[in-house]
């Protein structure tokens, strides 16, 4: 079956590797360091993932703490403006990711900037986070993508996804069926928090139970467990364990705004990736 995926990405069964840009804290948050920072930290990390040899890099208001699940117009502007420019610095193929699940806004500067995917976190499950409940309603963001002529940009949906509480328990396969059934065209899978993997057993369960549809890693991939969680996945989404320095133990999202991403270690998990 043709996805589309293999629109966006030309790997004849290979891997995937997608990179996450962390954008700092952005205009309306008191750690905003201004626009010059914020994008040349993201040029830089830029040339680290595409030194590295990534398939496609997303960008993310990962550092507005707190999140909001549906973002401000400083929010939508800021990204809007800091995608623009890293899209015409790239010719990988380029996501938008809005926390908390911010998919109208997603799609609208996807559409703005030229992206061919979004991040949706919440699609057919509901959650509770520290932001408020996130209701997954995928025929709205189905409706928003068509009023705005966006049905090219591929839609990369969570389910069960991290940072959350499933408030309607269900099996992780019941989620992934549902998702597909609605639209969504590849599966995120993750683990509880930053820098977890999923379960090898969830991957496992969800791969049988969708057969070939395109499943992501969406948490916690590195070397060294990256040749396990691609038995079952066609590709993850890094950042985290790509950063330079260790871990700060008063960070929520593990490593703070600061720390670059280090080609090095892009090098590695794409050499991995590819054996």
């Amino acid at each position: 079956m043709q996805y589309k995926i293999s629109k966006i990405f030309d790997k004849k069964n290979k891997k995937i590797i997608i990179g996450v840009i962390h954008f700092p804290p952005l205009l309306g948050y008191r750690e905003f360091p201004g626009f010059e920072v914020c994008l040349d930290n993201a040029i830089e990390d830029l040339q680290a993932f595409e030194k590295g040899g990534v398939d496609a890099v997303i960008i993310e208001n990962n550092y507005d703490i707190p999140h909001k699940i549906k973002v401000g117009p400083e929010t939508v502007a800021a990204m809007t403006f800091l995608g623009k420019e890293i899209a015409k610095n790239t010719k990988l193929p380029l996501g938008v990711s809005v926390l908390w699940n911010d998919f109208e806004a997603a799609l609208a500067i996807a559409k703005v900037i030229g992206a061919k995917f979004i991040r949706v976190p919440a699609f057919v499950d509901r959650v509770k986070t520290d932001y408020g409940i996130a209701e997954g309603n995928a025929k709205e963001v189905l409706v928003f993508r068509k009023k705005i002529s966006a049905e090219n940009i591929a839609l990369f949906t969570d389910i069960q996804v991290k940072h959350a509480k499933l408030l309607k328990k269900r099996p992780i396969e019941e989620s992934a069926l549902e998702a597909i059934k609605l639209g969504s065209d590849g599966l995120i899978i993750t683990g509880k928090w930053t820098g977890q993997a999923p379960e090898i057993e969830k991957l496992e369960a969800v791969r049988k139970a969708v057969g070939d549809f395109p499943i992501f890693v969406g948490s916690g991939a590195d070397k060294d467990n990256l040749k396990s969680l691609f038995k079952y996945a066609n590709g993850a989404i890094v950042s985290t364990s790509l950063k330079r320095g260790s871990a700060k133990k008063s960070e929520v999202n593990v490593k703070n705004w600061k720390q670059r991403i280090n080609k090095f270690r892009v090098k590695e998990i794409v050499r991995v990736s590819r054996v």
